[in-house]
């Protein structure tokens, strides 16, 4: 009885508390969203069981969870909390991307930068509510709505906030079939919303070569703190548009970044251990993400909108949306909502410009947010 005494109180049955409990159901919650509703199911799932993972309650001598040394865990988490995953998986996301529709139509570029306002703005209203700066700045990079860079901002700035930023900056990700079609349907008319746009041009390849290299050393030269996201994102586009390095594309856009993906996901879901991770302070991250992602949505389509007013071939404002970095999710929910209201428009092509261009744009905020607000 004694024996059995010791491993009853050695399970986590026993100190299992109703944070843990919260958590556990939180992870099944998203592991259902992807499954059921196919909502992200690459970040939902890993980052899902990973909740489930962080919170079995830790058993005292043995380093389990990702805040004990010396465990496998926290081996895993290093790659999140020390910034090398993002870079990784934006190299695997250049070496995936087309940057021809924005090269095509080059305004485009402006509803990228238009939907970064979300960034700046919530991180005036996280100073308001009594945030430090280099966590303000960290928060505010939810609303590119660009897991990688909010990781990557996070380490830096806030590294005590990683947990909770990143599971804000992932989740607002998957629910961008949910939270965008509201906005974009408020913010504009039926007439807008029925408006085609010309075919896009074709790209030449000698362009698409030059583009990844000229991009990099302008983008790095205003923003060097970018460098490192900007650079693997170009250096990837590179191996994809050159033609001569197919083996090393290929690598990085399918078994690196699935690699990657694996690992990141299940270690930032491992962190959230109720402890650390229900908190007043996640609380407000949320809110905050959530009202960034928004501002950053109505942003683009807004500029979209101003833009018109000087443009003898007029954009569809909805194209505008896509200028948050949820990258295809956003420029596919723009062309589901434009479909809905005349089948024969095709948005997708011109929803990519933006969409591409807000991943360079929310790269750059986040290195002009390190260059200013690192101690």
């Amino acid at each position: 009885m004694n024996t059995f005494s010791q491993f009853f109180a050695g399970t986590g049955f026993v100190a299992m508390s109703w944070g843990n409990t919260l958590m556990i159901v939180i992870g099944m919650v998203f592991i259902t969203l992807a499954i059921v509703k196919d909502y992200e199911p690459l970040l939902l799932v890993p980052i899902g069981f990973g909740i489930l993972v962080g919170n079995i309650p830790p058993v005292a001598g043995m380093a389990l969870s990702v805040y004990d040394d010396g465990s496998v865990l926290q081996y895993i988490y290093f790659g999140v909390s020390q910034g090398v995953f993002p870079p990784l998986i934006f190299l695997g996301i250049g070496a995936m991307t087309d940057f021809s529709a924005m090269l095509s139509n080059p305004k485009l570029i402006l509803l990228g930068a238009a939907a970064q306002v979300g960034i700046f703005l919530t991180l005036m209203g996280a100073l308001a509510l009594g945030f430090t700066s280099q966590e303000a700045g960290a928060i505010g990079i939810i609303g590119g709505a660009d897991g990688p860079t909010a990781i990557f901002l996070s380490s830096k700035l806030a590294p005590h906030l990683l947990g909770s930023i990143a599971i804000a900056a992932y989740s607002y990700m998957a629910l961008v079939p949910v939270i965008q079609p509201p906005i974009m349907m408020l913010l504009t008319s039926k007439e807008e919303r029925l408006i085609h746009m010309k075919p896009p041009r074709h790209v030449s390849r000698r362009e698409r070569v030059i583009f990844p290299i000229a991009a990099f050393l302008i983008c790095a030269l205003i923003a060097p703190g970018s460098m490192v996201l900007i650079g693997m994102l170009f250096f990837g586009n590179l191996l994809k548009e050159s033609l001569v390095t197919d083996r090393l594309a290929n690598t990085a856009r399918n078994a690196m970044i699935d690699i990657v993906t694996i690992l990141l996901g299940l270690s930032v879901g491992a962190s959230t251990s109720a402890d650390h991770f229900l908190t007043p302070q996640s609380i407000l991250i949320f809110a905050l993400g959530a009202i960034s992602f928004c501002i950053a949505t109505a942003g683009g389509i807004l500029f979209a909108k101003f833009m018109n007013l000087f443009l003898k071939d007029k954009i569809n404002p909805l194209v505008g949306a896509a200028g948050v970095s949820a990258v295809p999710d956003s420029a596919r929910v723009v062309h589901t909502v434009a479909q809905k209201e005349d089948p024969t428009n095709f948005l997708l092509m011109h929803a990519m410009a933006p969409n591409v261009a807000g991943v360079i744009g929310s790269a750059i905020s986040a290195g002009v947010l390190w260059t200013v607000l690192v101690k």
